[in-house]
């Protein structure tokens, strides 16, 4: 059986590396920044599609990882197509993204290492844009299912936990950030779920509302502090080479700094969202390097191969 695409690895997490920076971008009041970025994470969505189509069907358990982000990727764009007012197309990818996921949660990948945490970032990036929707078209019944799926995420987080190799922790090649980015898109999806809450729509009662704000606060603290942990990590054993993985530390960072923004809009903390736009900075300049990165690691594969040709002639 072949093994996963890198092409289709490669940009499925750009694809959602991307799309929470536009989320991000445009809970700061980017509004510019976060159209560019959301047609970048767009184009590189199509690309991810493309590639996973082609694929044949006896590969496909090889791709799950790939497919897992893509279906994340796919409801971070329509939270960024919500934002944007462009309500039927987030409704549509929001039916699109729960069909993938209905096929994929129960597949199994190889190769699972820090990818054990893809069902939690699934499932919760499908809570985050039902939360959006619900709010946007005043629909309490998707929000009730919004809180399903966020309760379903922890779940599958706790199961993924046990699965996790602590070692990961100081060989990973990036995608062990999942741990952090997991618990991150948890807590944004309790946040939107909170402020999806209205006098119109009284969605919870006083002892639900309660039991959620302590639980998105306790996800945030808890993405925090598995950050640092993290950092401190690469800085004890540190990891010189690119890798496609590495996306999945991008987007730890970018879900986490936007996660503080939606914390902050929910529990309406001014000095919280003044970090949450601290951290989203920092974590657009690891964007940033990241993509620097890969297009020179890009071109010196391309010169390798360059002479690996001329030495055979």
């Amino acid at each position: 059986m072949s093994g996963p695409s890198p092409f289709a690895t490669w940009w499925a997490t750009y694809a959602l590396a991307t799309g929470i920076v536009s989320v991000g971008l445009d809970s700061a009041g980017y509004e510019v920044l976060s159209r560019i970025a959301l047609g970048l994470a767009c184009a590189a969505w199509l690309v991810a599609a493309a590639g996973l189509a082609q694929r044949r069907h006896g590969a496909w358990r090889a791709e799950t990882p790939a497919a897992l982000t893509t279906v994340a990727a796919t409801a971070v764009l329509g939270t960024g197509f919500s934002a944007a007012g462009r309500q039927p197309l987030a409704e549509a990818l929001l039916a699109l993204a729960m069909l993938l996921w209905a096929v994929l949660l129960t597949a199994e990948a190889q190769g699972r290492r820090g990818t054990v945490f893809l069902r939690c970032v699934a499932t919760e990036g499908l809570a985050v844009l039902g939360a959006t929707l619900a709010a946007a078209d005043s629909a309490a019944w998707l929000a009730h299912a919004a809180l399903v799926l966020f309760w379903l995420g922890l779940a599958l987080y706790c199961f993924a936990l046990f699965r996790f190799q602590p070692r990961q922790v100081e060989e990973g090649r990036g995608d062990h950030w999942l741990a952090a980015g997991a618990l991150a898109v948890s807590s944004m999806a309790g946040a939107k779920l909170l402020s999806a809450d209205s006098s119109r729509l009284y969605l919870w009662n006083e002892e639900n509302t309660s039991a959620l704000r302590t639980t998105t606060v306790t996800l945030l603290v808890l993405a925090l502090i598995a950050c640092v942990a993290l950092l401190l990590a690469e800085l004890f054993w540190p990891r010189h080479h690119y890798d496609v993985r590495r996306w999945a530390t991008v987007f730890a960072a970018v879900v986490t700094a936007a996660a503080t923004l939606a914390v902050a809009a929910a529990l309406d903390v001014a000095w919280l969202d003044a970090a949450g736009e601290v951290l989203l900075w920092i974590a657009v300049a690891a964007w940033l390097g990241c993509t620097a990165w890969a297009l020179a690691s890009a071109r010196a594969g391309a010169r390798r191969s360059r002479v690996r040709s001329r030495a055979r002639r």
